[in-house]
Formats: C-alpha cells, structure tokens, sequence
C-alpha cells in the first residue's frame, strides 16, 4: 500500500528538521553504527560491515542477523575472508548460536562461497572491489555479481559507504521515499530528485544523510501495510 497523499507547502524547514531528529532519536540510523562498526575508519571497518551486510540479506529478521554478526564477531570472525579456513560444522555452530538454526547449512555453504570467490576475484579484500569500478554501475554490478547478493544486499552495503567509497552514490532507497513523503520531507520544486532532499534536510538538522536513509527505511518497516491509514507528518503514529 502507497503513503496516503500528503498536503504541501505546509511544513516548514523547522518542521522537517525536528522530524528527521526525532525519526532517528526514536528508530535509529546506520544499522552498521548500532552494530559497532565505524566504516569511516577504514578497510578493516568496511570488512566486517561487508559481513553484517551479507547476514542481513538472508530472509531472517534484522534482530537476529546482529545476533549472529555479534557470536561471528565474538568468535573472531570479522572478515568474509576468513569463512573458507574455518571448518563447516564450526560455522554451523555459530550461525545456530546466532538464531540462524533453521538456515544453517545454506549460510555457511554461502558465506564459504563467498569467501572463495573474493579470494579468487580480489585477492580477499573487499576494498579492491571499490578500486577497481568506476562507476557507480560498475561498483553496483560486482557486488551484485557476488554469491548469494542482490541489489538488497547491494542497497543496504552502500547506502552506508556514502562518502567513503568512491562512486558508492545508490539512489535513496525506495522505502525510505516512501517515508519521505509520508513525514513531508519531500521538496516537490526542488529538482534534484528525493536524495537532494534528504540530504539538504539532513544537512540542516546537523545530521548524517546516512543515518536519516537508514532512519526512513526503518519507518517504512515499522509501519508495515498501515503507512496509509497514518497521518503522517508530525502526526506519525509509528513516531509517537
């Protein structure tokens, strides 16, 4: 179901500004901030953001997938490289360990997969998969290439890497459009598209454009199929 139609010309730039800090102060912002994972600092950073990623395509729910990125990352497991040296039924464990228990074995077998056709593409370095693209469509086409990735998987790895990754530039994600417009974010004069509008508003409440996306895709899913039936705006069910 779309976002019920909403009146423009009616917020302010206040108004959106205190929706964008509310919407993260309430739902929260980059799933790879929450999971401890600074991309900002780095290669070894950007790997183990890759892993988390990798977990959240599965179809299993966001809250146990950063279960199972914790037990992996507890375990020492921080690289998608290292799945190929550890043995399966130790992989099995800690995916069971995690909650991955109905999903176990076609986990592994994908993360090991994974692990073999990095190693064999890019030397087991996630970052050389960057260095290589450029283009935007490049970069977005190797990802998607990978086992067991998608333009979801891809969607949710770049989203985060705005601003680290030369030609990481994905279009704003269609859930968090969807969330834009239903909190009347959305700037129908300007002619940017809904990105430069995220991102001016972003900008204006001193806050990452990367936290309010995430924020955005977070509203969407709390609202399931009843963003219709909601006011919207300041009047936000899902935000109260």
């Amino acid at each position: 179901m779309t976002a019920r139609p909403r009146a423009t010309g009616t917020t302010t730039a206040t108004d959106r500004r205190r929706e964008v800090r509310r919407l993260v102060e309430s739902l929260g912002g980059r799933y790879s901030t929450e999971l401890g994972i600074d991309v900002d600092a780095g290669d070894q950073q950007i790997e183990r953001w890759f892993l988390a990623a990798t977990l959240f395509a599965t179809r299993i729910s966001a809250t146990i997938a950063e279960r199972t990125f914790r037990t992996l990352d507890q375990a020492g497991l921080h690289r998608i490289a290292q799945a190929r040296h550890l043995p399966f039924h130790d992989l099995i464990e800690l995916l069971d360990r995690g909650g991955y228990a109905r999903y176990d074995n076609r986990t592994a077998s994908r993360l090991q997969d994974l692990s073999e056709v990095l190693d064999e593409r890019y030397g087991g370095r996630v970052a050389e998969i960057a260095r290589r693209a450029d283009s935007y469509r490049q970069l977005h086409g190797a990802l998607a290439a990978l086992p067991g990735w998608g333009p979801t998987t891809v969607g949710i790895f770049l989203r985060e890497l705005r601003g680290v990754w030369r030609n990481a530039e994905p279009p704003l994600d269609d859930r968090a459009v969807r969330a834009a417009g239903h909190l009347d974010l959305l700037d129908e004069n300007g002619t940017g598209g809904p990105l430069a509008a995220v991102a001016a508003v972003a900008r204006s409440a001193r806050l990452d454009v990367r936290d309010v996306e995430s924020g955005l895709v977070r509203l969407t899913l709390a609202h399931g199929d009843d963003m219709a039936r909601c006011p919207g705006g300041p009047r936000c069910a899902a935000l109260q």
